[in-house]
């Protein structure tokens, strides 16, 4: 079954996958909804998008995204409230990340209107597979990457932007337990004048070894420093990072290293409406450290719109291990509760950042 809808070509699947799922044991990321979104470049300009059954995506070999990494891509989440109502958060910061990011590696921006008229669409014909609920939710992958053949070094003139859902749960199985990370000391995760503010798909690809080897020493994550000596620390891998040393909350400064995470921005908000004292500013290995040392250091967390907010229970460094201590009414769970509570549409959104997908 063939329609149109807003400019989208659609064609439905003729038999639904979800009774395949298990939504109470889902691994993050390994589920796909029924339907994808696709939009191709071609001549300039995008082309009529289209959504169709999940399923592959024919490309030659020579397509430049497999021999060059022009790729790019965000992520969201939707939720469904009580009422079966759909909202997003914040949406218009990825939409407009993307295009940072595809600018970074001379890729073309993608219209406003047609990255929401797709992604609600989309979101309205698999809203079966959105469940209600604490902690449920549907982790939503925009990407693009470039589609033209040819193995000569230079940008593609062809390029896909794709929409993918998948119904998810807590980011990390360790769950409200928090976890354990490593400062680098060795490897690097982007430099100055590099690409490290954009979601390149290679920036991920080049932490993979480091956290591997992280993960044999018993870490889930790496805290990466900065690549001149190692001293400040900047961001994990799937993360933006804060500190709580006595009572005042520490976040590096974004910069052309670091990604200016749409969770970040947004607990730094919150945790100011709370009372809290937020210091954006360069903060040293040594100084978490020490703090850890005289019992300061009362909190870590990282933030990202996969985990949310994921507390950090202990952290490693020039082989030592540092455990911090449980707290009672820890800053982290306030700040994840003030959160999901927007995002699911239970409290109020002085903010306006709440995205109501229209029915």
């Amino acid at each position: 079954m063939s329609i149109s809808t807003k400019n989208i070509a659609i064609e439905k699947i003729t038999n639904s996958r979800i009774g395949e799922v298990d939504f109470n044991n889902l691994t993050f990321g390994q589920f796909f909804t029924d339907h994808m979104y696709e939009c191709d470049f071609k001549n300039g300009e995008w082309q009529t998008p289209v959504i169709k059954p999940y399923g592959p995506i024919p490309m030659y070999p020579s397509a430049k995204v497999f021999h060059y990494g022009q790729a790019v891509f965000e992520g969201m989440k939707a939720y469904k409230a009580d009422d079966d109502s759909i909202w997003m958060f914040r949406p218009d910061e990825n939409q407009k990340r993307i295009n940072i990011s595809s600018k970074r590696l001379q890729m073309p921006d993608f219209p406003e209107d047609l990255f929401f008229d797709g992604l609600e669409t989309l979101l309205k014909l698999d809203r079966e597979w959105i469940k209600k609920g604490d902690g449920n939710s549907m982790y939503i992958r925009p990407f693009v990457i470039a589609t033209e053949n040819g193995v000569s070094a230079s940008p593609s003139n062809e390029y896909k932007f794709m929409f993918l859902l998948s119904p998810a749960q807590s980011y990390f199985k360790s769950g409200s337990k928090g976890v354990k990370v490593l400062f680098a000391n060795e490897y690097s995760r982007s430099a100055n004048g590099g690409v490290g503010f954009a979601k390149a798909a290679g920036n991920y690809a080049g932490q993979f070894y480091p956290t591997h080897l992280a993960q044999e020493k018993g870490y889930q994550q790496v805290v990466w420093t900065d690549a001149n000596n190692h001293e400040n620390l900047e961001e994990a891998g799937v993360m933006n990072v804060f500190f709580r040393i006595n009572d005042t909350l520490i976040t590096a400064p974004t910069s052309d290293r670091i990604l200016d995470g749409v969770t970040r921005k947004s607990i730094i908000e919150v945790a100011k409406d709370e009372g809290i004292h937020v210091d954006i500013r360069k903060i040293t290995v040594h100084e978490v450290e020490a703090a850890a040392k005289n019992n300061t250091l009362k909190e870590m967390f990282g933030t990202g719109t996969a985990a949310v907010i994921s507390p950090i229970i202990g952290f490693g460094y020039n082989n030592k291990d540092y455990d911090l201590p449980k707290q009672e009414n820890s800053y982290a769970d306030l700040l994840r509760k003030r959160i999901t509570d927007i995002q699911t549409n239970k409290a109020e959104d002085k903010f306006g950042w709440r995205y109501k997908v229209k029915e």
